[in-house]
């Protein structure tokens, strides 16, 4: 496996520095595993893949929990000289596009979206693991580019309310967007604000 570089950058940067900010006195580190485009569902799936446990295509799933794998093996994160050990404090979730373009997929978001982070979850073996999701909004391109985004903002709102220990970043429905699919750059740097602020109250409640 190998990374390549983007011209694009994601809410961790913002994310990182916001939270760094919350735990002053912490060490952070954080593992990303993102492809942009993935559908939950496999009905979703196209050519970019799905995070279906079950999916034989390119499975997002298999994927996450490798890259997970080689973090937790990771002793010397810092390259110190020092043991590190990774206690996971909480996972921010923004997907749901892909699934808002097909019914099935959309009416099963919910579902789907349960069983796969609490799948997630049990990787960082912690049930409780905090979680946020932000919740998608719709660019209004061509009137409407996520026919059934409806549906799948709904479930998002359904999981955020069944599991005591998720919240849900709402702000997504203010921002502004480049093309069809993406935020600007100050939207994407407010998301990982938002992301780190909403993690934060999460876990002092648990405290």
């Amino acid at each position: 496996m190998q990374n390549k570089l983007s011209n694009r950058f994601g809410v961790e940067l913002s994310f990182v520095k916001k939270i760094q900010e919350l735990y002053p006195n912490q060490k952070i580190a954080i593992i990303k595993y993102s492809m942009g485009g993935t559908s939950i569902d496999s009905l979703a799936a196209r050519d970019i893949g799905s995070w279906d446990t079950d999916f034989s295509g390119l499975n997002q799933y298999d994927n996450f929990l490798k890259t997970v794998q080689l973090a937790l093996e990771t002793s010397d994160i810092d390259k110190n000289g020092i043991e590190d050990k990774l206690i996971p404090s909480g996972i921010i979730w923004m997907q749901g596009e892909s699934d808002a373009l097909f019914e099935k997929s959309a009416t099963n978001y919910f579902y789907n979206l349960k069983k796969l982070l609490n799948l997630i979850r049990s990787a960082f073996r912690n049930k409780n693991l905090p979680i946020v999701v932000g919740k998608i909004s719709d660019s209004g391109s061509n009137n409407k580019t996520l026919k059934y985004a409806n549906l799948v903002q709904s479930a998002q709102e359904k999981f955020s309310a069944y599991d005591q220990y998720t919240s849900i970043v709402r702000k997504t429905n203010s921002y502004k967007y480049i093309d069809k699919y993406h935020y600007t750059s100050p939207s994407y740097i407010d998301l990982g604000v938002q992301f780190a602020i909403e993690i934060y109250k999460l876990n002092q409640e648990i405290e």
